[in-house]
């Protein structure tokens, strides 16, 4: 058996098993919550049919768009996570590490703080701040890391370390004058949530998870050659200063309209292409989709059980997700330690 069989198969293992676990996470968000739903009445629902009561709405008008939203939110992040750790060339590399995630919340504490009522297509003044906000803070970040030479992007690492550490000085001042009510809508944005889910916005992000896997097509076999370093890839052909701006574009465009719909949502766009690479290796080509299906399985499990476990009350997406992949993201470092060095 040659090489290229074992690795095959485990791709075809992993696509397997992402898609199944997907299917479960998804049919299990729309059934489980306050009021359990049985698989045919959500069946019934989905398809148009009847439901006794009130299930069909519920399924319809609830659950259906927080899924959709869920799953369109995890696996943007992981595929921003696959971009920027491909463009960094190293795996613990994340969104957060280019200031999109602090600067978004430097702009909803701000929106949070003055207040505001409901934009055009459901948006609320607070997610609009959180886009303009990470937009900014990328802008910010790209336009000191971006000289004559080029983008640098060991410039851009600690420029994004720094506007985070300012942001959350800002946030942190913001807090500080904040009256009780503002405090608290601040620290749960802030934890990350999907009770804002709606049809409007599970269609944007479905929009923005669609461009960006169309961006995969002509990136990734571009970013596979990124791996064996920047001077390398120029000579084999391969626009780097080009790849580097389409990459931060997507990303800023993911990751911010992310943090714009379901607040501050961290460890995704970590852990999740970081197992994927560790199943399926670092062809982009592969990762960058697997990654999706993983990052929207994560984030529907993680948002189904925020919502099951004290019902009625409900947990921060944010939190679950942590708890949820540290320990797995542990336990698989633990077993490809050897790979890994």
């Amino acid at each position: 058996m040659s090489t290229a069989d074992p690795r095959r198969h485990r791709r075809r293992w992993t696509l397997s098993a992402l898609i199944v676990t997907l299917i479960i996470s998804f049919v299990g968000a729309i059934a489980l919550g306050s009021v359990r739903l049985s698989f045919p009445v959500v069946l019934s629902a989905l398809l148009g049919g009847e439901a006794p009561g009130i299930s069909h709405e519920i399924v319809r008008s609830i659950r259906l768009p927080r899924a959709l939203l869920a799953a369109s939110v995890g696996a943007v992040l992981a595929v921003c996570g696959a971009y920027l750790q491909g463009m960094f060339r190293n795996p613990l590399a994340d969104p957060s590490l280019i200031g999109v995630t602090a600067g978004a919340s430097v702009g909803a504490s701000a929106a949070i703080l003055i207040g505001g009522g409901t934009l055009i297509g459901g948006l609320s003044l607070v997610s609009l701040g959180a886009c303009i906000g990470g937009l900014m803070a990328v802008w910010l970040v790209y336009r000191v890391a971006t000289g004559l030479q080029g983008t640098s992007v060991a410039t851009m690492l600690l420029m994004g370390i720094a506007v985070s550490a300012l942001a959350a000085s800002a946030t942190g001042l913001m807090d500080y004058f904040a009256d009780n009510e503002s405090l608290r809508r601040m620290s749960l944005w802030r934890m990350g949530g999907l009770d804002g889910a709606n049809s409007a916005r599970a269609g944007l992000m479905l929009s923005v998870l669609a461009i960006m896997l169309l961006a995969m097509t002509r990136t990734s076999k571009a970013l596979n050659t990124m791996l064996l370093g920047e001077s390398q890839a120029r000579h084999l052909g391969v626009n780097v200063e080009r790849l580097k701006n389409q990459l931060i574009i997507w990303v800023a465009l993911g990751v911010g309209v992310s943090v714009a719909v379901a607040g501050s949502i961290a460890f995704v766009g970590l852990v999740v292409p970081h197992m994927v690479r560790l199943c399926v290796g670092p062809d982009h080509r592969t990762l960058v989709p697997l990654s999706a299906l993983g990052g929207a399985s994560l984030l529907l499990v993680a948002d189904t059980l925020a919502r099951i476990l004290l019902s009625p009350t409900e947990l921060p997406v944010g939190l679950v997700t942590a708890l949820i992949g540290a320990p797995f993201f542990v336990f698989l470092l633990i077993r490809h330690r050897e790979l890994i060095r």
